[in-house]
């Protein structure tokens, strides 16, 4: 009898032991971002279950008050499980602007059915904000960019200018003064019946748009021009033999890859550098040209590359070509530091300085470098030395800019009237003269300006 026994209890306490093994708590994942409800406020999180979720149900405490917002009784045998529901005002009006606690529980499937329970503190906003944007003319060009002040009244999260699918950030105005201000570019290849849009978020679902006197003057874009590009036998094995070393097959195969999917990876790390962007001018006169450089190429040309008689590709230069003579200093176009000094693909040793807000010089196909990550530039100062690494023919300076990562014309930044009318102007910009910061005459004949008509002090 007592052998009886004490096999039972072994084979409970195997029983329990089992039962403990196959048990679990779900774990609740919500993305940091979740911190408002407006009025009907999408919100996805994730549940965490070896043995899958039986229910999951949301809920919004405020005032004392507990308000059911979503319930799934559908049970899932996944171990993660994504869950999107909306809660907000609109669907539980009891709700009212002010502090709250989002609840967020789940239900093990498993034999104890545990259960699991997040809490997070949110903000509810049942008002979107409002914007109120500047009264200035707005003239706006292919590849160029431009600066508008506004300002945000009621809740928000986040502004800046929308242009079709492309955002740039609000920076709040300089020196402590009321106010919101965006440099955005209008993109190359933007379609000119885009209309740039002023936007404020709360970051709940409520959002504000406001709109600028704009205009764009069709017979002043700039022209874009088209080049066949005669590639050598000498050039194509450079550039692979350079940029894929370890690749094998069809030497014209391995060149368009090269010059499309390495292009567009390389243009996805120079965009990412828009977050490494001081959040102050580091700039006060205007960007200078390369000394006595000539320019062999503009922005957004494009190019038909032709191997043997055909075409085999056919992409975008977003910069300027320089050349003076082989391997001389790239000079700096204006105060700065530098945020990347390495090999960057098809535009070899590459430097890009950053001048805040978004605003970054990018020098390409560098023989050497002579500067580091995190360096303090001034206008002028030389950073390493041209050459024809990267997708380069010959000896040069790549030179671009972008504004919050999209690539944009230099020229109207080489001309201090066109700083001065739209921008230092408009946010009273440390230091700024126009004339101080004159464009030598070497350089003025190959700065594009802002017509006559629309330009402050066009007569000097």
């Amino acid at each position: 009898m007592r052998k009886v026994l004490l096999a039972f209890l072994v084979v409970v306490l195997l029983l329990v032991v089992f039962v403990l093994m196959r048990s679990a708590t779900p774990v609740l994942d919500l993305p940091a971002s979740v911190t408002m409800l407006g009025q009907a406020t999408s919100i996805s999180f994730q549940a965490h279950d070896p043995r899958g979720v039986r229910s999951a149900a949301a809920f919004v405490e405020q005032n004392g008050a507990r308000y059911p917002v979503w319930e799934m009784k559908q049970a899932s045998k996944a171990a993660d499980t994504n869950y999107t529901f909306t809660a907000g005002a609109q669907a539980t009006p009891a709700l009212k602007s002010g502090a709250a606690t989002l609840i967020l529980e789940a239900t093990s499937n498993d034999l104890l059915h545990k259960s699991a329970h997040l809490e997070r503190k949110v903000n509810v906003v049942t008002q979107p904000p409002s914007v109120s944007v500047d009264a200035e003319q707005h003239y706006l060009y292919l590849g160029m960019a431009d600066l508008v002040t506004f300002n945000v009244s009621g809740t928000w999260t986040a502004a800046g200018v929308r242009v079709g699918d492309e955002t740039f950030r609000a920076w709040p105005m300089p020196g402590g003064k009321p106010g919101l201000f965006s440099l955005f570019a209008f993109a190359w290849n933007m379609p000119s019946a885009t209309v740039p849009l002023v936007y404020a978020t709360n970051g709940a679902g409520n959002d504000a748009t406001g709109s600028m006197v704009f205009q764009f003057p069709k017979k002043e874009q700039p022209h874009y021009t088209t080049h066949d590009l005669q590639i050598s036998v000498a050039f194509m094995q450079k550039v692979v033999n350079e940029l894929d070393p370890k690749g094998s097959g069809d030497m014209v195969a391995r060149f368009v890859k090269i010059n499309t999917d390495m292009r567009k990876a390389n243009n996805k790390t120079l965009s990412d550098l828009r977050f490494k962007s001081a959040d102050h001018f580091l700039w006060s006169q205007t960007f200078t040209r390369q000394s006595h450089a000539q320019a062999e190429a503009t922005f957004a040309d494009v190019r038909n590359y032709i191997y043997q008689g055909k075409k085999i590709d056919q992409q975008v230069h977003l910069g300027y070509d320089l050349a003076v003579t082989q391997h001389v200093g790239v000079e700096s176009s204006n105060d700065g530091r530098i945020v990347y000094a390495a090999p960057l693909g098809i535009y070899g040793n590459c430097i890009v300085v950053d001048h805040g807000y978004g605003l970054q010089t990018i020098y390409g196909h560098l023989s050497e470098i002579h500067v580091h990550e995190g360096d303090v530039v001034k206008r002028g100062e030389v950073m390493g030395l041209s050459g024809q690494t990267g997708m380069a023919g010959g000896d040069h300076i790549h030179f671009a800019m972008q504004l919050d990562g999209v690539q944009i014309d230099p020229k109207e930044w080489w001309d201090p009237h066109w700083i001065q009318d739209h921008i230092a102007r408009r946010v009273d910009l440390p230091g700024f003269s126009s004339e101080a910061s004159a464009t030598p005459r070497a350089e003025k004949k190959h700065a594009a300006r802002t017509p006559a008509k629309h330009r402050r002090g066009a007569a000097r």
